[in-house]
């Protein structure tokens, strides 16, 4: 027999259902009677993980489960509690999955932040009965956006705000060094080797080999490492990376000193902390 899905299930059940307030007694007077209570059963086949993994509900208050199922099933057509029951279920999506996927992305793994589920109800209340909104759609999309990228910089400048200086006093450091020239928006380099070769444009395809270190000499890449030369357009690359590659002569090898403005920013890329000055030896080979 071909296996109805769970919330198939349920559908039946309120069509077919005959069952009274509280947990429902089987009566299987017929085979139409046996059809359903067998097609009930088999329906339950992985409903606790479905119900637990996929739709956070604790199973301690399982008879809360069957209460609110008994209540659905019988609701027939009724029009006004199925809207009640869709308020209800979206509500849920709202606090165990919309709002915690906003924070994590706002906050990450910061448990203590959160955004306010009262001003999120109040707009998404507003927005649905186009009553008392502040603001149309269009500017809502735009002002959570904007929004959202000036509250997480902010985060990560209270979390990441010494290491940031730390690589801001570096770079100031840098630039009064020796030998170290100045390439534009901050991005510094020091020649160890002088090509002669051609100079490659924005959208030149090259061939380098490379070791970029953070602050603290933490290698986080190196082509050298993996033991065959990188190769890529000199504009799929961070900004401070495009800037050194359009100015070096094939055959040169430079340190290159990266700001964070002109590499990942306020970024946290998992190898590379947000706010992160690069320093790169790049050897450039060729122009394919």
């Amino acid at each position: 027999m071909k296996k109805f899905s769970i919330l198939a299930a349920v559908v039946l059940a309120a069509i077919m259902g005959s069952c009274v307030k509280g947990t429902p007694k089987a009566n299987l007077k017929d085979d139409v009677d046996t059809l359903s209570y067998a097609i009930g059963i088999a329906q339950t086949q992985g409903l606790k993980e479905y119900l637990t993994q996929r739709m956070d509900v604790d199973t301690t208050y399982i008879d809360e489960f069957i209460k609110g199922l008994n209540e659905g099933a019988n609701a027939g057509d009724n029009k006004k509690k199925a809207a009640y029951y869709a308020g209800i279920q979206i509500g849920q999506q709202i606090s165990q999955q919309m709002v915690k996927g906003i924070n994590y992305e706002i906050f990450g793994e910061d448990s203590i932040h959160t955004v306010s589920l009262n001003n999120f109800l109040a707009g998404f209340v507003a927005g649905t009965t186009g009553k008392g909104a502040l603001m149309t759609v269009e500017e809502a999309s735009a002002t959570a956006q904007t929004k959202m990228e000036a509250v997480k910089a902010r985060v990560m400048e209270e979390k990441f705000g010494d290491w940031k200086k730390q690589c801001e006093d570096y770079m100031a450091e840098i630039a009064k060094k020796e030998g170290i020239k100045e390439l534009g928006d901050g991005v510094y380099y020091e020649v160890l080797t002088e090509g002669t070769g051609a100079i490659p444009v924005d959208t030149n395809r090259v061939s380098v080999n490379y070791e970029g270190k953070l602050l603290n000499d933490t290698i986080f890449d190196s082509s050298y490492k993996r033991g065959e030369p990188a190769k890529f357009r000199c504009n799929q690359v961070i900004p401070g990376w495009t800037k050194a590659l359009t100015n070096m002569p094939v055959g040169s090898t430079w340190m290159v000193y990266i700001p964070q403005e002109q590499a990942y920013g306020d970024r946290d890329t998992g190898k590379i902390s947000p706010f992160s000055c690069l320093i790169f030896k790049i050897e450039l080979l060729g122009i394919e």
